[in-house]
Protein backbone atom coordinates (compact mmCIF):
# COMPACT_ATOMS: atom_id res chain seq x y z
CA UNK A 1 0.00 0.00 0.00
CA UNK A 2 1.30 3.46 -0.89
CA UNK A 3 1.13 5.84 2.03
CA UNK A 4 0.82 9.60 1.49
CA UNK A 5 2.57 11.82 4.02
CA UNK A 6 0.97 15.26 4.43
CA UNK A 7 2.61 18.53 5.39
CA UNK A 8 1.09 18.31 8.87
CA UNK A 9 2.69 14.88 9.40
CA UNK A 10 6.09 16.27 8.41
CA UNK A 11 5.75 19.15 10.87
CA UNK A 12 4.66 16.84 13.64
CA UNK A 13 7.64 14.60 12.93
CA UNK A 14 10.01 17.59 13.10
CA UNK A 15 8.49 18.69 16.39
CA UNK A 16 8.85 15.17 17.80
CA UNK A 17 12.62 14.97 17.22
CA UNK A 18 13.03 16.15 20.78
CA UNK A 19 10.61 16.36 23.71
CA UNK A 20 8.21 19.26 23.11
CA UNK A 21 6.94 21.33 25.98
CA UNK A 22 4.86 23.88 24.08
CA UNK A 23 5.31 27.43 25.21
CA UNK A 24 3.60 30.39 23.60
CA UNK A 25 3.73 34.15 23.86
CA UNK A 26 1.85 37.05 22.31
CA UNK A 27 3.43 40.51 22.52
CA UNK A 28 1.95 43.94 21.94
CA UNK A 29 4.57 46.54 21.03
CA UNK A 30 5.01 49.58 18.86
CA UNK A 31 6.70 52.80 17.85
CA UNK A 32 5.52 56.41 18.12
CA UNK A 33 7.20 59.43 16.51
CA UNK A 34 5.85 62.98 16.64
CA UNK A 35 7.32 66.42 16.03
CA UNK A 36 7.25 69.73 14.22
CA UNK A 37 8.85 70.25 10.80
CA UNK A 38 9.62 73.43 8.88
CA UNK A 39 9.80 73.05 5.10
CA UNK A 40 11.58 75.92 3.37
CA UNK A 41 9.69 75.74 0.07
CA UNK A 42 6.52 73.84 -0.78
CA UNK A 43 5.02 75.20 -3.96
CA UNK A 44 6.82 78.51 -3.39
CA UNK A 45 5.91 78.92 0.29
CA UNK A 46 7.43 77.98 3.63
CA UNK A 47 5.44 75.57 5.77
CA UNK A 48 5.53 74.89 9.51
CA UNK A 49 3.58 71.76 10.34
CA UNK A 50 3.04 68.89 12.75
CA UNK A 51 4.39 65.68 11.23
CA UNK A 52 4.67 62.17 12.59
CA UNK A 53 6.17 58.80 11.64
CA UNK A 54 9.36 60.44 10.35
CA UNK A 55 12.35 59.26 12.41
CA UNK A 56 10.59 55.90 12.74
CA UNK A 57 7.17 54.78 11.47
CA UNK A 58 4.22 54.81 13.84
CA UNK A 59 3.55 51.11 14.30
CA UNK A 60 1.22 48.96 16.35
CA UNK A 61 2.58 45.42 16.42
CA UNK A 62 1.16 42.10 17.55
CA UNK A 63 3.70 39.27 17.46
CA UNK A 64 3.33 35.68 18.57
CA UNK A 65 5.54 32.64 18.95
CA UNK A 66 4.67 29.08 19.93
CA UNK A 67 7.47 26.62 20.64
CA UNK A 68 6.66 23.25 19.03
CA UNK A 69 9.91 21.57 20.03
CA UNK A 70 13.20 20.70 18.42
CA UNK A 71 14.16 24.34 17.97
CA UNK A 72 11.02 24.93 15.87
CA UNK A 73 8.29 27.49 16.43
CA UNK A 74 5.10 28.78 14.85
CA UNK A 75 5.21 32.58 14.52
CA UNK A 76 2.96 35.41 13.42
CA UNK A 77 3.18 39.19 13.03
CA UNK A 78 0.41 41.75 12.52
CA UNK A 79 1.53 45.36 12.05
CA UNK A 80 -0.53 48.51 11.55
CA UNK A 81 1.10 51.72 10.26
CA UNK A 82 -1.05 54.63 11.44
CA UNK A 83 -1.10 58.42 11.33
CA UNK A 84 -0.59 59.69 14.89
CA UNK A 85 -1.94 63.19 14.24
CA UNK A 86 -5.37 61.95 13.19
CA UNK A 87 -5.43 58.36 14.44
CA UNK A 88 -6.26 57.17 10.92
CA UNK A 89 -4.73 54.75 8.46
CA UNK A 90 -2.22 55.97 5.91
CA UNK A 91 -3.69 56.82 2.47
CA UNK A 92 -4.50 53.65 0.52
CA UNK A 93 -3.58 51.55 3.57
CA UNK A 94 -5.69 49.41 5.88
CA UNK A 95 -5.46 47.45 9.11
CA UNK A 96 -2.22 45.44 9.29
CA UNK A 97 -1.13 46.54 5.80
CA UNK A 98 2.43 47.25 7.01
CA UNK A 99 2.94 43.50 7.46
CA UNK A 100 0.75 40.52 8.28
CA UNK A 101 2.07 36.99 8.14
CA UNK A 102 2.18 33.58 9.78
CA UNK A 103 4.78 30.83 9.41
CA UNK A 104 7.52 28.70 10.89
CA UNK A 105 10.87 29.60 12.43
CA UNK A 106 13.43 26.82 12.74
CA UNK A 107 16.87 27.10 14.29
CA UNK A 108 18.09 24.45 11.83
CA UNK A 109 16.13 25.16 8.65
CA UNK A 110 15.38 28.89 8.69
CA UNK A 111 12.18 30.94 8.52
CA UNK A 112 9.22 30.36 6.17
CA UNK A 113 6.31 32.82 6.26
CA UNK A 114 3.08 33.49 4.35
CA UNK A 115 1.08 36.71 3.94
CA UNK A 116 1.59 40.41 3.25
CA UNK A 117 5.34 40.99 3.64
CA UNK A 118 8.16 43.40 2.93
CA UNK A 119 10.51 42.39 0.14
CA UNK A 120 14.28 42.12 0.48
CA UNK A 121 15.14 45.65 -0.63
CA UNK A 122 13.96 46.69 2.83
CA UNK A 123 14.68 43.46 4.66
CA UNK A 124 18.28 42.99 3.51
CA UNK A 125 19.58 46.49 2.82
CA UNK A 126 17.96 48.30 5.75
CA UNK A 127 17.09 45.83 8.49
CA UNK A 128 20.07 43.71 7.49
CA UNK A 129 22.51 46.36 8.72
CA UNK A 130 20.99 49.81 8.32
CA UNK A 131 23.23 50.32 5.30
CA UNK A 132 21.22 53.35 4.18
CA UNK A 133 21.81 55.27 7.40
CA UNK A 134 18.31 56.82 7.36
CA UNK A 135 17.51 55.42 10.80
CA UNK A 136 20.31 57.56 12.27
CA UNK A 137 19.72 60.80 10.36
CA UNK A 138 16.37 62.14 9.12
CA UNK A 139 14.35 58.93 8.85
CA UNK A 140 11.63 59.04 6.19
CA UNK A 141 12.91 62.39 4.88
CA UNK A 142 16.29 60.78 4.18
CA UNK A 143 15.02 57.98 1.94
CA UNK A 144 15.36 58.54 -1.79
CA UNK A 145 12.82 60.65 -3.74
CA UNK A 146 14.02 63.70 -5.70
CA UNK A 147 12.88 65.36 -8.96
CA UNK A 148 11.75 62.09 -10.53
CA UNK A 149 7.95 62.34 -10.73
CA UNK A 150 8.14 61.13 -14.36
CA UNK A 151 9.10 57.70 -13.05
CA UNK A 152 5.32 57.31 -12.69
CA UNK A 153 5.60 54.30 -10.39
CA UNK A 154 2.31 52.48 -9.72
CA UNK A 155 0.53 53.49 -6.50
CA UNK A 156 3.13 56.19 -5.77
CA UNK A 157 1.75 59.48 -4.37
CA UNK A 158 4.37 61.50 -6.27
CA UNK A 159 5.43 59.09 -9.03
CA UNK A 160 8.84 58.66 -7.42
CA UNK A 161 8.07 58.41 -3.69
CA UNK A 162 10.49 56.01 -1.94
CA UNK A 163 11.45 54.66 -5.37
CA UNK A 164 14.00 52.12 -4.06
CA UNK A 165 11.46 50.56 -1.63
CA UNK A 166 13.61 50.94 1.50
CA UNK A 167 11.04 53.11 3.26
CA UNK A 168 8.87 50.08 3.99
CA UNK A 169 5.41 51.27 2.94
CA UNK A 170 5.53 49.00 -0.10
CA UNK A 171 4.85 45.34 0.59
CA UNK A 172 4.12 42.21 -1.47
CA UNK A 173 0.64 40.79 -0.95
CA UNK A 174 -0.12 37.07 -1.03
CA UNK A 175 3.55 36.19 -0.75
CA UNK A 176 5.68 33.30 0.45
CA UNK A 177 9.04 34.26 1.96
CA UNK A 178 12.00 32.15 3.04
CA UNK A 179 15.02 33.28 5.04
CA UNK A 180 17.87 30.81 5.56
CA UNK A 181 19.77 30.34 8.82
CA UNK A 182 23.09 32.13 9.07
CA UNK A 183 26.07 29.97 8.12
CA UNK A 184 29.55 31.41 8.80
CA UNK A 185 27.99 34.88 8.65
CA UNK A 186 26.20 34.26 5.33
CA UNK A 187 22.42 34.08 4.87
CA UNK A 188 20.05 34.23 1.90
CA UNK A 189 16.41 34.96 1.22
CA UNK A 190 13.76 34.41 -1.43
CA UNK A 191 10.22 35.79 -1.85
CA UNK A 192 7.45 35.08 -4.34
CA UNK A 193 4.20 37.03 -4.56
CA UNK A 194 1.26 35.38 -6.33
CA UNK A 195 -0.50 37.56 -8.90
CA UNK A 196 -3.76 35.66 -8.70
CA UNK A 197 -4.66 36.19 -12.37
CA UNK A 198 -6.61 33.20 -13.79
CA UNK A 199 -4.83 31.62 -16.74
CA UNK A 200 -1.54 33.46 -16.20
CA UNK A 201 0.76 32.42 -13.36
CA UNK A 202 3.28 35.17 -14.13
CA UNK A 203 0.83 38.10 -14.35
CA UNK A 204 1.00 40.65 -11.50
CA UNK A 205 3.47 38.50 -9.59
CA UNK A 206 6.56 39.57 -7.65
CA UNK A 207 9.97 38.08 -6.91
CA UNK A 208 12.70 39.17 -4.52
CA UNK A 209 16.10 37.75 -3.53
CA UNK A 210 18.86 38.69 -1.08
CA UNK A 211 22.27 37.80 0.28
CA UNK A 212 23.60 39.08 3.61
CA UNK A 213 27.03 38.69 5.19
CA UNK A 214 28.11 39.64 8.70
CA UNK A 215 31.48 39.24 10.41
CA UNK A 216 32.19 41.19 13.57
CA UNK A 217 31.68 44.89 12.89
CA UNK A 218 31.45 44.44 9.12
CA UNK A 219 28.37 43.59 7.11
CA UNK A 220 27.34 43.62 3.45
CA UNK A 221 24.15 42.88 1.53
CA UNK A 222 22.72 42.59 -1.98
CA UNK A 223 19.04 42.57 -2.94
CA UNK A 224 16.83 42.38 -6.04
CA UNK A 225 13.06 42.88 -6.40
CA UNK A 226 10.83 42.68 -9.49
CA UNK A 227 7.14 43.62 -9.18
CA UNK A 228 4.78 43.23 -12.15
CA UNK A 229 1.52 45.09 -12.69
CA UNK A 230 -0.96 45.72 -15.47
CA UNK A 231 -0.37 49.02 -17.28
CA UNK A 232 -2.62 49.97 -20.22
CA UNK A 233 -3.65 46.34 -20.56
CA UNK A 234 -0.09 44.99 -20.69
CA UNK A 235 2.30 43.60 -18.08
CA UNK A 236 5.09 45.94 -16.94
CA UNK A 237 7.81 45.41 -14.35
CA UNK A 238 9.32 47.75 -11.79
CA UNK A 239 12.80 46.39 -11.01
CA UNK A 240 15.00 47.38 -8.09
CA UNK A 241 18.41 46.18 -7.06
CA UNK A 242 20.90 47.43 -4.52
CA UNK A 243 24.16 46.85 -2.68
CA UNK A 244 24.98 47.98 0.85
CA UNK A 245 27.64 47.69 3.51
CA UNK A 246 28.40 48.93 6.99
CA UNK A 247 31.33 48.87 9.39
CA UNK A 248 31.19 49.46 13.14
CA UNK A 249 34.35 50.50 14.99
CA UNK A 250 33.74 51.33 18.63
CA UNK A 251 31.31 54.27 18.79
CA UNK A 252 31.47 54.86 15.01
CA UNK A 253 29.22 53.30 12.36
CA UNK A 254 29.94 53.94 8.67
CA UNK A 255 27.35 52.99 6.04
CA UNK A 256 27.34 52.85 2.22
CA UNK A 257 24.44 52.14 -0.11
CA UNK A 258 23.80 51.95 -3.86
CA UNK A 259 20.24 51.44 -5.17
CA UNK A 260 18.47 51.54 -8.53
CA UNK A 261 14.98 51.50 -10.05
CA UNK A 262 13.70 50.85 -13.59
CA UNK A 263 10.07 51.23 -14.63
CA UNK A 264 9.42 48.96 -17.62
CA UNK A 265 6.20 50.80 -18.48
CA UNK A 266 7.96 54.02 -19.54
CA UNK A 267 11.69 53.25 -19.40
CA UNK A 268 12.32 55.65 -16.52
CA UNK A 269 15.33 54.80 -14.34
CA UNK A 270 17.20 56.32 -11.40
CA UNK A 271 20.24 55.32 -9.36
CA UNK A 272 21.55 56.66 -6.05
CA UNK A 273 24.73 56.38 -3.98
CA UNK A 274 24.75 57.26 -0.28
CA UNK A 275 27.35 57.49 2.47
CA UNK A 276 26.51 57.88 6.15
CA UNK A 277 28.30 58.23 9.50
CA UNK A 278 26.96 57.72 13.03
CA UNK A 279 28.86 58.56 16.24
CA UNK A 280 27.72 57.57 19.74
CA UNK A 281 29.30 60.37 21.78
CA UNK A 282 28.03 59.13 25.15
CA UNK A 283 25.37 56.60 26.16
CA UNK A 284 22.90 59.50 25.88
CA UNK A 285 24.16 61.74 23.04
CA UNK A 286 24.71 60.79 19.39
CA UNK A 287 25.25 62.62 16.08
CA UNK A 288 24.95 61.48 12.48
CA UNK A 289 25.24 62.74 8.92
CA UNK A 290 24.61 61.39 5.41
CA UNK A 291 25.05 62.41 1.79
CA UNK A 292 23.30 60.96 -1.28
CA UNK A 293 23.60 61.65 -5.00
CA UNK A 294 20.69 60.64 -7.25
CA UNK A 295 20.75 60.53 -11.07
CA UNK A 296 17.93 59.82 -13.53
CA UNK A 297 18.00 58.85 -17.21
CA UNK A 298 16.58 60.68 -20.25
CA UNK A 299 13.02 59.49 -19.54
CA UNK A 300 13.09 61.55 -16.32
CA UNK A 301 14.77 64.53 -18.02
CA UNK A 302 18.27 63.50 -16.91
CA UNK A 303 17.49 65.15 -13.57
CA UNK A 304 19.86 64.74 -10.68
CA UNK A 305 19.98 65.79 -7.02
CA UNK A 306 22.39 66.15 -4.13
CA UNK A 307 20.98 65.60 -0.66
CA UNK A 308 22.62 66.14 2.73
CA UNK A 309 21.19 65.36 6.15
CA UNK A 310 22.29 65.51 9.77
CA UNK A 311 20.86 64.80 13.20
CA UNK A 312 21.67 65.06 16.89
CA UNK A 313 19.82 62.88 19.42
CA UNK A 314 19.49 62.63 23.18
CA UNK A 315 18.24 59.42 24.80
CA UNK A 316 16.22 59.87 28.00
CA UNK A 317 16.11 56.07 28.29
CA UNK A 318 16.36 52.95 26.14
CA UNK A 319 12.79 53.66 25.01
CA UNK A 320 12.59 57.42 24.49
CA UNK A 321 14.71 59.77 22.38
CA UNK A 322 14.40 63.44 21.45
CA UNK A 323 16.13 64.58 18.26
CA UNK A 324 16.87 67.54 16.01
CA UNK A 325 17.39 66.80 12.30
CA UNK A 326 17.80 68.63 9.02
CA UNK A 327 17.73 67.76 5.30
CA UNK A 328 18.75 69.83 2.30
CA UNK A 329 18.27 68.88 -1.36
CA UNK A 330 19.66 70.66 -4.42
CA UNK A 331 18.70 69.65 -7.96
CA UNK A 332 19.85 70.69 -11.42
CA UNK A 333 18.44 73.91 -12.85
CA UNK A 334 14.95 73.48 -14.27
CA UNK A 335 14.07 70.68 -11.87
CA UNK A 336 12.05 70.95 -8.67
CA UNK A 337 13.49 69.56 -5.45
CA UNK A 338 11.30 67.04 -3.64
CA UNK A 339 12.38 65.47 -0.35
CA UNK A 340 10.91 62.07 0.47
CA UNK A 341 7.93 62.06 2.80
CA UNK A 342 6.33 65.16 1.28
CA UNK A 343 3.22 64.46 -0.80
CA UNK A 344 0.33 66.33 -2.33
CA UNK A 345 -0.03 68.81 -5.23
CA UNK A 346 2.28 71.38 -3.59
CA UNK A 347 4.84 68.96 -2.13
CA UNK A 348 7.71 69.88 -4.46
CA UNK A 349 9.70 73.07 -4.21
CA UNK A 350 9.08 75.82 -6.75
CA UNK A 351 12.81 75.70 -7.59
CA UNK A 352 15.91 73.53 -7.27
CA UNK A 353 16.29 73.88 -3.46
CA UNK A 354 14.30 72.42 -0.60
CA UNK A 355 15.20 72.08 3.08
CA UNK A 356 13.52 70.65 6.19
CA UNK A 357 14.35 71.29 9.85
CA UNK A 358 12.64 69.10 12.44
CA UNK A 359 12.46 68.54 16.19
CA UNK A 360 10.82 65.33 17.31
CA UNK A 361 10.28 62.71 19.98
CA UNK A 362 10.41 58.92 19.54
CA UNK A 363 9.25 56.35 22.07
CA UNK A 364 8.98 52.57 21.92
CA UNK A 365 6.63 50.37 23.89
Amino acid sequence: MIKRVGVLSVLLFAAARSPAFAQSSVTLSGLIDAGVSYISNQGGHGNLKFDDGIALPNLLQFTGREDIGGGNAVIFRLEDHYVLGSGSFLPNQSLFSWQSYVGFDSREFGKLTFGNQQDFMKDALFFGGNDGGAMYTAGLYDFRAGPFTKLALPNSPTGGFDWDRLGGDQTVNNSVKYRSPEYHGLSAGMLYGFGGVPGSIGANNATSFALNYSNGGFGAAAAYTNVKSSVAGAQASVRNWGLGSHYRLGPFLTTALFTTVHNGANGGAVWAAQLGEFYQITPFWSVSAAYVYMKGNAEVNDNHAHQMSAAVSYAFSKRTVVYLSGVYQRTNEGAKALINGLTGPTAASSGPDQAIARIGLVTRF
